[in-house]
């Protein structure tokens, strides 16, 4: 099994250049936000993290391509790094503390490419979680400060704790009956959003999340790291992984329950 210590040492540094870049605009008064094609916002701090992270790897892995939402994709091999600069705009551009980077190795096999690295980094929360393949999740300040986390036992919808997003992108979508039929099977539900229910999910304080609409730099971090801590990450139709432009995540013990309300 590969090695992957000196990615995941690549990614802490990657993570602490992409949080002093975020926190130093963050609640900034002059903070400057445009509206993308898509109609969502994008700060200057989501293109100046991106840039950093971007050059950051140039210099320390040429040979790897790049995907990052703000400014595409670059190079091509079986190496691809794979960065959302700030996941949560919206909060960050209204002073909200549930923001994060997000940066995944993707390496390309058999079935296609399949993330090994993620490190998700949630500075204004003082929070951060990474997972390499075969090495285990984690969170903590640093590699050598962290604790290993792992999914609950929670085996029973009326005693699980579901996170989502918002309500719109169900309906959108046809499929807000088996959302909210979900919801109420369940025992507590919660909207908090974007990264944080997957990396709950994955420290075990949330047993299951999804949402109706993603792109692969919101997912590819999340999927290993709930991965590695012994839960599932698919997307809606099952298939594992996150290529599905959807995601369902769990900690594997309800999952076939949580597909089948949202199926």
């Amino acid at each position: 099994m590969p090695d992957y210590h000196d990615d995941l040492r690549l990614a802490q540094v990657l993570a602490d250049a992409a949080d002093s870049a975020t926190m130093e605009r963050f609640k900034a008064l002059d903070l400057k936000v445009e509206t993308k094609p898509d109609m969502t916002p994008v700060s200057e701090a989501d293109k100046a993290a991106e840039e950093l992270i971007r050059s950051s790897l140039q210099r320390a892995r040429p040979r790897d391509a790049v995907l990052g939402e703000e400014f595409g994709s670059e190079g091509s091999g079986p190496r691809r790094w794979v960065i959302d600069p700030i996941d949560g705009t919206k909060n960050y551009v209204r002073g909200v503390p549930v923001w994060a980077t997000l940066i995944a190795l993707m390496e390309r096999g058999e079935g296609g490419d399949r993330p090994v690295v993620g490190m998700v980094s949630a500075p204004a929360l003082g929070r951060r979680w990474w997972a390499a393949e075969g090495l285990g999740a984690y969170t903590g300040r640093n590699l050598s400060s962290a604790s290993r986390i792992s999914v609950s036992k929670v085996n029973t919808l009326s005693d699980a704790s579901f996170g989502y997003a918002s309500l719109g992108g169900w309906e959108e979508r046809g499929k807000l009956s088996g959302f909210l039929d979900l919801t109420r099977a369940c025992w507590r539900t919660r909207g908090y959003g974007d990264f944080w229910p997957y990396m709950m999910v994955a420290e075990g304080a949330i047993d299951l999340c999804a949402e109706p609409e993603l792109s692969l730099w919101d997912m590819a971090a999340n999927a290993v790291i709930v991965q590695e801590a012994g839960g599932r990450f698919t997307g809606l139709d099952g298939k594992p992984g996150p290529h599905s432009g959807d995601a369902a995540a769990s900690n594997g013990l309800l999952h076939d329950e949580l597909l089948k309300h949202l199926q």
